[in-house]
């Protein structure tokens, strides 16, 4: 006899010949009062759908006669055309019934990655292994037999550095080869980077920087008046720290305050701000001092040096060789080519090898900047997605024979919660602007989103909002599982407050992708990410080994 369990399935039966489909989520046992000693057994399930005359199922409620004519547990054959209804070429598998591990559970494959992907699960609930398996399976799919890579495009933001080993064939990109210009960042990502957000004197240094740094990026572009702030132009950033520098020093004419005073008077007067900054940018200049009557301070040039400190964090990020994937002491080179090699790099295009899959390893960014990168990168791939879809349009508008085929982008942000938090801190502005806006509108362009997190409840509100599927494994934490009940039908609650003790690998699978929730096992990874968890007590058992201490340090040192 099959035993009845939390997942299980009933078929209730009327006298239509059709059949109630119902999950079971609770059972209990209570003192039968029309036969004493005879325990009652109550089973509590939940609609999921019914079967029609015909066989097929349809998810929704359906309404039985009452008294049924019977109850009992849907067979095998039963569950497997359950789940093979939809369309055979959008069947998308990498998971089996928990009550049943024969029985695959698909997923339409179109509905899946088109809609945001939640994958939710506490330390050591599987949440590696089922992100790493999902890429896998969509990596290796193929609608006929060919040669070569399929046209599928994953980047991760590898956070922990885990998922190189699930992925030997991929694009890995770590510290040392990642490639990010910092003149292709927009405003909010140049200010995070080179302001103190906290200082008292930050929005004076945001409104300098800004007016520098569109003068440098004009300067550097034929003077194109066209071009603003966030304009991703080259410029560079050494010259707008000569100039800022320049204009914190400046002393001008005490009676003419548009004639700069400079004390070997090479210039003895600037005709307007442009040919001024055109100065300021290609060398420090010496000014007259102050003693001198007939000389005052420049716009900028207070007594407080309150620019002092704007001035060494700018420096300090130059010089910082953890830094050097920014690009921040080099010279402006050719944009085109540049960005051409960034796009390159990230997408898996490297013409010596092509990847499905690019692995950003993120966990070598230093932790000021790892928002920022998160960012850039995201930006970039949305805008990507934006203009290859105008440009997909306006092929497309030739004969249907010569269409041109289209190319989807999903990314996926390992712990979340790291870079899109729910706090309005300043610090992480320009990284929760880039994924919000992938998440709201990124399905438009082909550019979708799995948001991964042990930690559900701190991310922000409006990115899950959007996910419409989720994988939800064991959560331990109240707030987490609260968070998540919230996001799942009512209709699951019961179900839902079991997700505490969920196994290792299992998890509640539920959205618009699937034909009915369902409690599954997650299908081996292989090969897997290198999250297992350490076997502490047999280390310890073993003989004590050298803890290899110069050569850590000489590692970190680099770092």
């Amino acid at each position: 006899m099959e035993k009845v369990a939390l997942g299980s399935y009933l078929r209730v039966s009327d006298e239509k010949e059709c059949s109630l489909i119902a999950m079971v989520e609770n059972f209990t046992i209570e003192e039968n009062r029309d036969k004493p000693g005879e325990p009652k057994y109550i089973i509590e399930a939940t609609p999921m759908g019914y079967l029609d005359v015909e066989g097929l199922f349809h998810r929704g409620n359906y309404s039985l006669t009452i008294p049924p004519t019977g109850v009992e547990l849907a067979k095998r054959e039963e569950i497997k055309k359950i789940y093979a209804t939809g369309k055979e070429e959008a069947r998308f598998c990498f998971a089996k019934l928990k009550q049943d591990e024969i029985t695959s559970v698909p997923v339409d494959g179109n509905k899946f990655f088109n809609k945001h992907i939640a994958v939710v699960g506490s330390t050591g609930s599987g949440k590696s292994h089922t992100v790493a398996k999902i890429i896998q399976e969509a990596s290796n799919v193929k609608s006929f037999e060919y040669d070569g890579l399929n046209n599928s495009h994953i980047v991760i933001f590898d956070i922990h550095s885990e998922y190189k080993t699930a992925f030997p064939k991929s694009n890995y990109i770590n510290v040392e080869s990642l490639f990010l210009p910092y003149w292709l960042m927009n405003g909010e990502e140049l200010e995070e980077i080179f302001v103190e957000t906290g200082d008292n004197n930050a929005y004076n240094q945001i409104s300098l920087l800004r007016d520098v740094v569109t003068k440098n990026k004009q300067y550097h572009n034929d003077n194109n008046k066209n071009i603003t702030f966030d304009t991703p132009v080259p410029f560079s950033i050494e010259e707008v720290v000569r100039c800022i520098i320049n204009l914190t020093n400046e002393t001008v004419d005490y009676n003419d305050v548009t004639k700069v005073t400079v004390d070997d008077d090479e210039i003895n007067s600037l005709i307007n701000d442009d040919d001024k900054y055109k100065h300021y940018f290609e060398k420090q200049m010496k000014f007259k001092k102050l003693a001198n009557r007939s000389v005052s301070r420049g716009t900028y040039n207070d007594s407080d040096r309150k620019l002092d400190k704007m001035i060494f964090r700018m420096k300090g990020k130059i010089n910082d060789n953890r830094l050097k994937f920014l690009s921040l002491g080099e010279k402006v080179n050719e944009f085109d080519i540049q960005f051409v090699k960034v796009l390159e790099n990230i997408i898996g295009y490297n013409k010596e090898k092509k990847a499905n899959i690019s692995i950003i390893d993120i966990s070598g960014v230093p932790f000021e900047v790892l928002n920022i990168t998160v960012s850039l990168v995201s930006r970039l791939l949305f805008e990507y997605g934006y203009f290859f879809k105008k440009y997909y349009e306006e092929r497309n508008e030739l004969t249907d024979t010569e269409k041109e085929d289209y190319l989807p982008l999903m990314l996926v942000y390992e712990e979340a919660h790291k870079y899109v938090p729910k706090s309005s801190e300043a610090k992480y502005k320009s990284s929760r602007i880039s994924i919000e806006r992938i998440a709201k509108e990124g399905r438009k362009y082909g550019v979708t989103a799995m948001i991964v997190s042990q930690r559900p409840s701190e991310i922000s509100e409006t990115i899950f909002s959007q996910c419409s599927n989720f994988v939800a494994m064991r959560l331990t934490n109240p707030e987490d599982q609260n968070y998540i009940k919230k996001l799942l039908p009512d209709s699951l609650e019961a179900l839902t407050a079991s997700i505490s003790t969920l196994q290792r690998g299992q998890a509640i699978l539920t959205g618009e992708a699937i034909i009915m929730p369902s409690l599954v096992q997650i299908d081996p990874c292989i090969p897997a990410p290198s999250s297992s968890d350490i076997r502490y007590l047999e280390e310890w058992k073993k003989p004590w080994i050298d803890a290899q201490l110069p050569i850590i340090t000489k590692k970190w040192n680099k770092n």
